[in-house]
């Protein structure tokens, strides 16, 4: 017994004073054998810049209510395979934007598209980023000039905000699970202005919470990944925010001191926060978000195995209608009727008649959406470019069960992503694809489900075929 006794104690200092703690210890010999590497840099920007997300905006930003932040968790399994999520408090970035991040990853990483995630919260109180949405705004030459040099700055913070990441890996355990909270109201199937005498809100919704937990050797959390599909559109006010979103990061590190929290916007393109429009109800969906967090963490979570697999395409969605021709463009721009088109899509219309006066042609189809997959540790993750409808998460989840998280607003965002019955039903989200006259066909919905679940093939991910939805 006395012998038994003195081994441990002669473990326990040798543990003690080795450059191996006994926790690393412990956690390698459970075959906890994920790295993970967390940072975050503030992107706020150092002017007042014209905002993005409302197409009302007619001047830049006036103030600030909170910082807005990038913030990036690298991973790396057993065998080496790594990755990268990089969430930011921002409405969109455009393609442009997202393959030079990438391309410099590549050079300084050795990393490639199917290891990169570039999310957005999709805040409506950040700034204009470079060339997305750049016809909804009227910007003269300087105020375009600004929002040019914020995209360079940016492109600069992300790529370094990796490389930090990356250069901060540690032994951790990876956990993940899904939590509820019910704030999201289907803004194509329910009226807002209608909705505060009503006791029943039409779908589809997704009130699910997805979320992982990184703890380093001493069962610390380092970092807590979430998300939730909902417009960060509670505010509409000129001051830098980030919305719901921001303020349930800002909870999340207040009450786990040392970790980060990220938030990825999940598929929300169809969900708006209501009742809005004031900073106490940002204050109270961020707490709502973070508590749901909060329940998941301390409850019992799934542990992942350190194992990691990535797959990535870009698909063609192709339109409805073929592209306008010169002499359309021009009844558009010229049209002052009461059913003209608003400024911003004429804005769009002087930009494509300039491409056909230069000899070149219009999109007749998208021809670079991303879809992209990961398994990490029997965690299914999903994510696609654009606005992405919340149908794409209930249908996903029919085939590949509840616990799958999905995210939109990734990599790429040009355009609302409606499923095949929205297009059917019209309206603000199904009217137009990234060529303004005309929606996306039909057949969208299927060829994207489609790729989706080929991409979940290669990454080891097999169908369930879910009926409890």
């Amino acid at each position: 017994m006395k012998g038994a006794l003195l081994y441990s104690q002669v473990l326990f200092l040798m543990f003690a004073f080795s450059e191996v703690s006994a926790s690393e210890y412990m956690m390698e010999e459970a075959d906890a054998a994920w790295k993970a590497g967390v940072a975050k840099a503030n992107i706020t920007p150092e002017k007042y810049i014209w905002m993005g997300g409302y197409a009302f905006r007619n001047h830049p930003a006036e103030g600030k209510i909170t910082d807005l932040w990038a913030k990036a968790l690298a991973l790396e399994d057993a065998n080496g395979q790594k990755a990268v999520i990089v969430t930011m408090d921002l409405v969109g970035i455009s393609k442009a934007l997202s393959d030079r991040i990438r391309r410099q990853l590549g050079a300084k990483l050795h990393l490639s598209n199917p290891q990169i995630i570039l999310n957005t919260s999709h805040t409506h109180t950040g700034p204009v980023v470079g060339d997305l949405s750049a016809d909804i705004y009227n910007l003269d030459a300087a105020e375009r000039k600004k929002v040019d040099e914020y995209a360079d700055n940016l492109q600069a913070k992300i790529v370094n905000l990796v490389v930090e990441a990356f250069s901060r890996m540690k032994a951790v355990r990876l956990y993940s699970g899904n939590g509820i909270t019910r704030f999201q109201v289907n803004r194509h199937t329910n009226v807002e202005s209608t909705l505060k005498g009503t006791t029943h809100l039409n779908g589809p919704n997704d009130y699910a919470v997805p979320v992982i937990k990184v703890v380093d050797g001493n069962n610390k959390m380092m970092a807590v990944l979430f998300g939730y599909a909902c417009h960060n559109t509670t505010l509409s006010v000129y001051q830098w925010s980030g919305d719901y979103a921001g303020f349930a990061q800002i909870e999340l590190e207040k009450d786990f001191p040392g970790a980060v929290a990220l938030f990825f916007q999940g598929a929300g393109g169809d969900q708006n926060p209501l009742p809005r429009g004031t900073v106490s109800r940002a204050v109270q969906y961020g707490k709502a978000l973070a508590a749901a967090v909060e329940a998941v963490i301390v409850g019992e979570m799934k542990p992942l195995d350190s194992r990691l697999a990535v797959t990535y395409s870009e698909i063609n969605l192709p339109f409805a209608n073929r592209p306008p021709t010169k002499e359309e463009l021009v009844r558009i721009i010229n049209d002052s009727s009461a059913r003209a088109y608003p400024a911003y899509h004429k804005r769009s219309a002087k930009r494509f008649l300039n491409t056909l006066e230069k000899g070149e042609s219009l999109m007749s189809s998208y021809p670079w959406y991303p879809v992209q997959v990961w398994n990490v540790g029997g965690q299914a993750i999903f994510a696609f470019g654009g606005e992405l409808t919340v149908g794409y998460t209930v249908n996903l989840k029919r085939i590949f069960g509840e616990d799958i998280f999905v995210l939109g607003y990734s990599n790429d965002i040009m355009s609302y992503i409606p499923t095949a019955k929205m297009l059917t039903e019209g309206g603000y989200e199904a009217g137009m694809s990234p060529v303004f006259t005309t929606p996306y066909a039909g057949t969208v919905e299927n060829i994207i489900i489609g790729q989706a679940i080929k991409e979940a093939g290669k990454a080891g991910i097999s169908p369930t075929l879910s009926r409890n939805r």
